[in-house]
């Protein structure tokens, strides 16, 4: 569905997928929304468990700022989950899935989750769920008011979405 398809406009496409966040003791999952002409950062949620009720609790906190016409995902069972495309389609919202094993068809997660471990997870060994969840809250603030994108002119993400 996204194949040629010029992303000109805020809220034209989302996407969402899943990492891997290691800490001191173990390790958590992070989720995030993003809007692909932004590159902003709608919400995020962490969790102990690779299930589909935080990716829908992401979903859902991404969509009370707003709706996209497209949402992009990979083909894991959280989003391929009837529980979760039906969040997406009872808002008359267009399922996009990439290309099994293809992660580069969700290139701007992809990139947003190297940025996130580089810029912070590998420099703050966090010890506890509580201390990684505030220093991803500050990053993700960082991240979108605050960091500079070449890929957007040297804007922010924030500047670019809320215009």
């Amino acid at each position: 569905m996204l194949r040629g398809l010029l992303i000109d406009k805020v809220n034209q496409v989302w996407s969402t997928d899943i990492t891997y966040i290691p800490m001191a003791k173990g390790f958590m999952y992070l989720v995030a929304v993003i809007d692909w002409h932004s590159r902003y950062v709608l919400s995020w949620e962490l969790s102990n468990t690779v299930d589909t009720a935080f990716c829908i609790d992401a979903l859902e906190k991404a969509l009370d700022i707003s709706t996209p016409e497209i949402f992009n995902t990979d083909q894991g069972a959280q989003f391929t989950s009837l529980s979760f495309t039906k969040v997406l389609l009872d808002k008359e919202i267009k399922i996009s899935m990439d290309g099994r094993g293809r992660a580069l068809d969700n290139i701007f997660v992809e990139r947003l989750w190297r940025t996130v471990k580089y810029e912070n997870i590998y420099m703050n060994e966090y010890q506890t769920v509580p201390e990684l969840r505030s220093g991803l809250k500050r990053y993700f603030e960082f991240y979108n008011q605050e960091r500079l994108h070449q890929s957007l002119g040297y804007k922010t993400p924030r500047e670019v979405h809320f215009v």
